[in-house]
């Protein structure tokens, strides 16, 4: 399972809603037993030639990522990006760029305003299955 709190999902919509391109960025935490707990977000500039179709990180930002995960004591643990005006489902083109340990949120845009959020990973034979993703409430 994949917990975010509710500060950040806030800060992620904030981000999306307002493009009509696909946004995308990497997210951090740790791991309590099979549990994936969400204490950072990254957001990162989409390098895609369609941007309004297709996301792609570029290989500084993922080192800036893996710099950020070491500086803070913190696990990278997947990426998420935007679907502008299409469901929180992962496309074939997601898929083929997409490596197994990472988790993948995808959150729908619909006319900018946020619809949905889902999380996804890859099994062995690399398909993806919806990771269930909980929401949490800090005081």
């Amino acid at each position: 399972m994949i917990s975010l709190d509710q500060n950040l999902l806030e800060n992620l919509v904030a981000e999306v809603e307002p493009s009509t391109d696909e946004c995308c960025g990497f997210f951090f935490g740790h791991e309590e037993g099979g549990d994936r707990v969400i204490t950072k977000i990254m957001c990162v500039e989409n390098s895609a030639r369609e941007k309004f179709i297709n996301f792609e990180i570029a290989s500084k930002d993922y080192l800036n990522a893996e710099n950020l995960a070491t500086q803070y004591n913190l696990q990278l643990l997947g990426v998420y990006h935007s679907h502008p005006n299409h469901p929180a489902i992962p496309s074939e083109y997601d898929r083929l760029a997409a490596m197994p340990y990472f988790s993948y949120i995808i959150l729908s845009v619909m006319n900018k305003k946020f619809e949905a959020i889902r999380s996804w990973n890859l099994n062995s034979n690399f398909q993806f299955e919806e990771e269930s993703l909980s929401i949490t409430y800090s005081l």
